[in-house]
């Protein structure tokens, strides 16, 4: 194998594991959002059950005065 086509592979694994390196970065960040959206839907879920329960239960606020 000559001295060139030895360095262009070496340099194209360069390069590919400087991709990998940077698609598992992205991954990683994805991940994380995925992590806090879930989080986030979860107090939302929360927060809508917290509602309805106060709705269910009757406990209505009393109308204003001027009804």
């Amino acid at each position: 194998m000559s001295d060139e086509r030895l360095t262009a592979l070496e340099e194209r694994a360069a390069f590919q594991d400087k991709t990998i390196d940077e698609l598992n970065d992205v991954i990683a960040a994805q991940w994380r959002e995925i992590d806090r959206l879930k989080r986030r839907l979860q107090a939302i879920d929360d927060q809508i059950a917290a509602v309805e329960q106060i709705a269910r239960s009757g406990k209505a606020e009393p109308p204003p005065p001027h009804y």
